[in-house]
């Protein structure tokens, strides 16, 4: 979910373990040369989560860090080649945290039906990131050294 803190443990994941990093969010907005925000309000979500699904089937992967967008659950096919070339580690994050955490739902470019409330959203995906996971880890109270050191001790087991 956006706010779980895919993108700043990810880049201290990839610096922790020497490897490459791939924020999928950032290689949509360089590729389409738009915020994602922008390419929801233009194209909408469906779009924006296409663009998505194109960036985990095409983007080398091969020993990176990947940070997806939170939308990645909704391709199959990006998650059965995420989940064939990497372990996939759910970041997750009480409802009651991540509304703390992000104050600007509605300008933030996610790819949500534009009806949908960020507690809806959070019920839809939930079980997609559980269903996708190899690794969860509840981040919910966790500090964000705490929670790479979680990552790091659970993917080396």
């Amino acid at each position: 979910m956006p706010g779980a803190g895919k993108s700043t443990i990810g880049i201290l994941l990839a610096k922790t373990l020497g490897l490459d990093f791939l924020d999928t969010d950032i290689s949509i907005q360089v590729k389409h040369n738009q915020t994602l925000q922008q390419i929801a309000d233009q194209d909408g979500y469906l779009v924006l989560r296409d663009y998505e699904e194109q960036i985990l089937l095409t983007e080398d992967i091969e020993s990176k860090v990947v940070s997806t967008g939170g939308s990645a659950v909704y391709s199959e096919l990006g998650m059965r080649r995420l989940k064939t070339n990497a372990v996939v580690v759910f970041l997750d994050v009480s409802l009651e945290q991540l509304e703390v955490r992000v104050t600007d739902f509605a300008s933030r470019g996610i790819a949500r039906r534009p009806d949908q409330s960020f507690a809806d959203l959070f019920v839809e995906r939930h079980a997609l990131y559980q269903q996708y996971a190899d690794i969860s880890i509840d981040c919910s109270d966790l500090s964000i050294d705490e929670a790479l050191q979680s990552v790091i001790t659970a993917i080396k087991r």
